[in-house]
């Protein structure tokens, strides 16, 4: 299973949890909000190494 696919299953399954838990809106806003505000905590020579890394990988 690529590393794509493991994030896509883990979002799903962190929505399905939360979602009755905290309501629709809440739960999408965590399943969003936390990868967003990860990938901003990066430095900007972090940033650009990850999208290097991901349009290599677009190449395959």
């Amino acid at each position: 299973m690529s590393n794509g696919a493991k994030v896509a299953v883990g979002g799903v399954l962190a929505a399905a949890i939360l979602w009755p838990l905290l309501g629709f809106w809440w739960a999408l806003l965590i399943v969003i909000g936390v990868p967003v505000a990860g990938y901003l905590l990066l430095d900007p020579s972090q940033r650009r190494r990850l999208r290097r890394i991901n349009r290599k990988e677009i190449g395959r």
